[in-house]
């Protein structure tokens, strides 16, 4: 997310490092580098120039605090203005005082509205709210299809309706009985799937005009695919003069996407992005924080959404249990090892994990070797753990030349694999043990670390 955003800017950055002081013209400089960094990352023009207006307004003439450098007070006004342009606060779903609370879903054809609102609900489930999908796309079978397999995964309610021969009484009737529906299931969020166009027309938004009058949404979300750029914030715009959209959910972060739809779309329509997907899992909502993406986009990681995930994902006494087995002397087995890898993955990909990791300082090594993260290395790690017995995950030591042959071949790996794991799995164990020893406490203790 970011990736080519955050290393141009970093580089705009460098050039003020070793200058005494702002002035006109390395101010100048800097800002033309930001600038052209922000134009490659497909940000709307006016944004750009409203940015660095700013940026300059505050920078030139800005006297240097004591306890930063040039290039850092740079950085400090660059960072607060995009949280500006993203909008400071995280911005909040509104809950209707009397249940259900009603969702619209709008959004093109092809933006993943439907995968959206099954991930909008798998999160609202997790919050512990009880959500009811209904699909009012009646142009597209699959479309009601796909959304009731989305149900079924996340084990969500859904409610089907039947199809008739009018579609737009079919529309209104679909969202009537869904709205009932839900009172009588004592479902407190209904979540409306609409149709999409693959480009906006005058059908498209009367039915959704329609469907406003009718339902009387607490909120209008907009769903856009960031991988489209300036065309999002285009459409995410003509939506909102139509329909007065409460917000935006921006898809498909974790692609190769420029981030420009991210830093325009707020200052283009005036509305909040809520939520973004991060991943094609029905978990992969995230909560938008302007602080921490800009923070990601400045290469300061997000440490704070990373702790999050991990509270959320990771067995807390498990994990308990293992640091005290390997600590205290007791080490831990191929077993304890098999486990942890299974809690780390279900925070996500081990480069979604890397790039909430700053990118700056002592991970910078970890960010550049992001890219090269194999994540199928991991399921041959488990792969050929699974091919092992209970007494040798416990007796790794036990595991000789003709065992080493039948795991291989049992986990369809290659010996010299099997051999590899063992001899980074005894490493890791013999570190453990040394950590646990009071002397290394004692010594971690008298350290320094650099710039003390």
């Amino acid at each position: 997310m970011f990736e080519n955003l955050q290393e141009k800017l970093q580089r705009a950055f460098k050039t003020l490092r070793g200058e005494a002081v702002l002035n006109e013209e390395n101010i100048d400089e800097a800002l033309k580098q930001i600038r052209l960094a922000l134009l490659e990352a497909d940000v709307n023009f006016k944004v750009v120039k409203d940015l660095i207006d700013r940026i300059r307004a505050k920078a030139v003439g800005q006297q240097v605090m004591t306890a930063l450098s040039p290039g850092e007070q740079v950085i400090k006004i660059v960072r607060d203005e995009l949280v500006e342009t993203l909008g400071k606060d995280t911005a909040k779903l509104k809950f209707a005082s009397q249940p259900p609370t009603v969702v619209l879903m709008a959004g093109l054809q092809g933006s993943g509205k439907t995968t959206t609102s099954g991930k909008l609900a798998n999160w609202l489930k997790n919050g512990g709210h009880r959500p009811l999908l209904v699909s009012v796309d009646v142009y597209r079978p699959a479309a009601r299809e796909q959304l009731k397999v989305v149900a079924q995964a996340i084990k969500a309610n859904l409610y089907e309706g039947q199809v008739g021969e009018s579609n737009t009484a079919t529309v209104e009737r679909l969202a009537k009985e869904a709205r009932r529906e839900a009172i009588i299931s004592g479902c407190d969020v209904l979540i409306v799937d609409t149709a999409g166009r693959l480009h906006i027309d005058d059908q498209l938004m009367e039915e959704m005009q329609s469907l406003k009058r009718m339902l009387s949404p607490q909120e209008i979300l907009f769903v856009a695919d960031s991988m489209t750029g300036q065309d999002a914030v285009k459409s995410a715009d003509e939506f909102h003069k139509k329909l007065m959209l409460t917000g935006v959910i921006l898809t498909k972060m974790d692609g190769d996407a420029r981030g420009g739809a991210a830093l325009s779309i707020r200052q283009v329509t005036g509305q909040p992005i809520k939520f973004i997907g991060v991943g094609e899992k029905y978990d992969a909502l995230e909560p938008f924080h302007p602080d921490r993406i800009v923070s990601r986009i400045l290469g300061m990681g997000d440490i704070l959404s990373l702790i999050e995930k991990a509270e959320s994902q990771i067995d807390k006494k498990k994990a308990q249990e293992l640091a005290t087995k390997a600590l205290t002397g007791g080490g831990f087995s191929l077993e304890d090892f098999r486990d942890q890898l299974r809690q780390v993955r279900k925070m996500g990909s081990l480069q979604s994990i890397i790039g909430m990791l700053p990118s700056i300082g002592a991970f910078s090594g970890m960010q550049k070797a992001a890219d090269k993260v194999d994540e199928k290395q991991i399921n041959r790690v488990e792969a050929i753990i699974n091919s092992m017995t209970g007494y040798e995950r416990d007796h790794h030591e036990v595991i000789n030349g003709s065992r080493r042959k039948r795991i291989a071949r049992g986990s369809g790996t290659s010996v010299q694999e099997v051999n590899n794991l063992l001899r980074q799995y005894a490493q890791m164990k013999k570190m453990f043990k040394q950590m646990g020893k009071p002397s290394f406490a004692r010594r971690m203790a008298g350290m320094k670390l650099p710039g003390m």
